[in-house]
């Protein structure tokens, strides 16, 4: 599944067509997603315009001119390109690398024709495995929303800061892994960035997440410096367009390139790149899912 990095590209990419434009038409090719489509859908998007594009966590939220938003979510393997109406205009191609763009009409289940500041262009969601889903919220009621109302706080902004993450550390037992994927802790931090980061803090994924805050609730050094490396990993995610794993593809059909700079993700086996280590990175299930560690390097 696409993970922050990931989906914050994808915001990025889309806006310069998107912010300002308006929804000349929309053609729904499809009823459903992974969850069926709100009534209207189509018709209640018609004639509206883009206010601004954000990000909650994993969703993509436009902001329309009335009132509502649409909400978006990447699922498995969701995701958005960008074509001019005008073949002969070139159009809007976020991004400047060199994979070759994956153009399977058959998944191409919504289309937005736009008209903006970037001119006219076609917004295509495609999904082949359909577990990504859309929905219109009143933006009043977002932040009430199932969906949004036990998220955490961002991995990205001021508001990551590790005495937040010390007031939710404290008194819990559950493994550090576990702790930082809970959502209602940090929303939108996935498996790969959580593997990066711990290794970059030398930080054991076993580790009891309440032992990183002291008794008087304050974080430990440690905590500080998990958290500057969980800002430093989104960062260069984001930086470099996320990471091409299976079916992520950005904006314009390219792929990401962060995962050619894991340390440890996907690497078990290999020799652990911290100079002077001599160790190999090791892989393991927590909670259903693969962790990959250094168990030289991440003792603490």
């Amino acid at each position: 599944m696409p993970e922050l990095p990931e989906v914050e590209t994808v915001r990025r990419g889309l806006a310069p067509v998107m912010e300002g434009a308006r929804l000349d038409a929309v053609e729904q090719r499809r009823a459903d997603l992974r969850f069926a489509l709100p009534p209207a859908f189509a018709t209640r998007l018609e004639g509206r315009r883009i206010v601004s594009l954000g990000r909650r966590a994993k969703y993509l939220i436009a902001d329309l001119d009335d009132g509502m938003a649409l909400v978006s979510h990447l699922g498995m393997s969701g995701s958005f390109r960008i074509e001019p109406e005008d073949e002969g205009a070139g159009g809007a191609t976020p991004g400047s690398f060199h994979y070759a763009r994956s153009k399977d009409d058959r998944h191409d289940h919504v289309v937005f024709h736009l008209e903006g500041p970037a001119g006219r262009a076609r917004v295509i969601y495609n999904d082949p495995r359909r577990f990504g889903y859309m929905d219109l919220i009143a933006r009043a009621a977002l932040a009430e929303h199932p969906w949004f109302m036990s998220l955490g706080i961002e991995p990205t902004g001021n508001s990551l800061d590790a005495a937040v993450i010390a007031r939710r550390f404290a008194g819990k037992i559950a493994p550090l892994k576990a702790a930082l994927l809970d959502q209602r802790i940090i929303a939108g931090l996935g498996n790969i960035y959580v593997c990066e980061a711990m290794w970059r803090a030398r930080l054991s994924p076993f580790k009891p997440a309440g032992r990183l805050v002291t008794p008087s609730g304050k974080p430990r050094a440690a905590l500080t410096e998990l958290t500057a490396a969980i800002r430093a990993v989104i960062d260069e995610a984001i930086a470099a367009g996320g990471s091409s794993l299976r079916d992520h593809i950005r904006t314009d059909g390219t792929l990401g390139y962060f995962q050619h700079g894991f340390s440890v993700y996907d690497r078990e086996g290999k020799a652990c790149p911290r100079p002077g280590c001599g160790d190999t990175v090791r892989r393991i299930a927590q909670g259903g899912r693969s962790t990959f560690y250094c168990p030289s390097c991440q003792k603490a």
